[in-house]
């Protein structure tokens, strides 16, 4: 059965008739004939009752006909709903942001896009930059925020912001003081950490380890202002950015900027390699990149 079958028989079934129709399609009459012939000899069932020039459709016909147009409509909408996606006038964006990251960075970039874009939907997923990362490989996300430097041969990268890990204390705590701090001297505290899915969970244990230790850790949360809360009850120290501690309540809190090693919290949007893109993410990319200065 092809296309050019059904729209003979719907002009037959619609005009009443195989002249009507040929006149209408400028098509031969036995052309017609043999055409609907053909797709009642496929599908084993009569399509007309023939009553001399005149032809009605039998049940099986009228349900056919409802189905042909059903494929007819929505093979004539595809040149209509493929302009509307490559100008923007639909679509959808699967965009993975760290729970950190969203309300300082992209809140202006989803208003600003929204507002050239009103009608592409944009699903958010709040995780953390590892699990972001992971779902863009797997597919399940379009775009996402990660902390670099991620698999370049996985991934295309815009990077648009660096900062530093600084180490939070209580006021109070014997370290409160210092100008700074080396991981190697924090191996006997408490650690109050992100959870797994933040890339800087693991780069933490795995620092730790190179400095020859495991460390005690009481509490994982994925959200920063817990964890500045429990910093704040004295239930042991934690590692943020710089620019999320300025969000924090430092009441009782003191940062302490880290060092030997310094850990970097470089972010990038990423994307999959090598794979399609949307019209609605390519554009997301260019509005990002124009409010968003790009860091090297």
């Amino acid at each position: 059965m092809e296309l050019h079958h059904l729209m003979y028989f719907k002009e037959v079934a619609e005009k009443g008739g195989f002249t009507k129709a040929s006149q209408h399609l400028h098509v031969s009459q036995p052309t017609i004939s043999k055409m609907v012939r053909d797709l009642e000899d496929e599908l084993g069932i009569q399509l007309f009752d023939r009553k001399g020039k005149r032809v009605v459709l039998t049940d099986a016909g009228k349900v056919l006909l409802d189905q042909a147009n059903k494929v007819l409509d929505a093979f004539h909408n595809v040149p209509t709903e493929l302009s509307e996606v490559i100008h923007l006038q639909k679509g959808s964006i699967r965009l993975g942001l760290p729970p950190m990251i969203g309300s300082i960075f992209f809140s202006k970039v989803i208003a600003k896009f929204h507002q050239l874009y009103p009608a592409i939907k944009i699903q958010i997923i709040e995780a953390g930059a590892k699990k972001v990362t992971e779902s863009i490989h797997e597919g399940s996300l379009d775009l996402g925020v990660a902390i670099l430097p991620v698999d370049i041969s996985k991934f295309e990268v815009f990077p648009f912001f660096q900062d530093d890990l600084m180490v939070l204390t209580h006021s109070n705590h014997p370290l409160a003081s210092r100008e700074q701090i080396t991981l190697s001297e924090l191996s006997q505290e408490s650690f109050i950490m992100l959870s797994e899915d933040f890339a800087l969970h693991d780069i933490i244990l795995n620092l730790c380890a190179h400095m020859g230790f495991t460390p005690d850790i009481v509490c994982k949360s994925s959200q920063w202002d817990f964890i500045g809360k429990m910093v704040s009850a004295e239930l042991g120290i934690s590692f943020l950015p710089e620019t999320i501690c300025t969000l924090l309540d430092k009441e009782n809190i003191k940062l302490i900027p880290l060092v030997k090693p310094n850990i970097p919290w470089h972010l990038g949007l990423i994307w999959g390699k090598d794979r399609y893109l949307s019209y609605a993410a390519k554009e997301f990319i260019q509005v990002t990149q124009s409010l968003l200065p790009a860091e090297t």
